[in-house]
């Protein structure tokens, strides 16, 4: 199942310590604060995430995954 990383914009305090645990796909802005690259993680990744999530000392930072979208008739 494809996971993609959130960032709860109310609650990070602008730390930085996941985009120096992931730089392949966090950046930060002029203030400090993460912008995440849209998309779902690559494999290779996804444990790097799990170390940013759990590096993140406000929890603003979590995985999510993305459960297919079912039509309904």
């Amino acid at each position: 199942m494809a996971e993609t990383l959130q960032i709860d914009r109310i609650r990070c305090d602008g730390h930085g310590l996941c985009a120096e645990l992931l730089p392949e796909l966090i950046s930060l802005d002029d203030w400090g604060f993460p912008i995440i690259k849209a998309g779902t993680l690559p494999p290779s990744l996804v444990e790097h995430a799990r170390r940013a999530v759990d590096a993140c000392p406000v929890l603003a930072l979590r995985l999510a995954s993305m459960t297919p979208v079912t039509q309904r008739h």
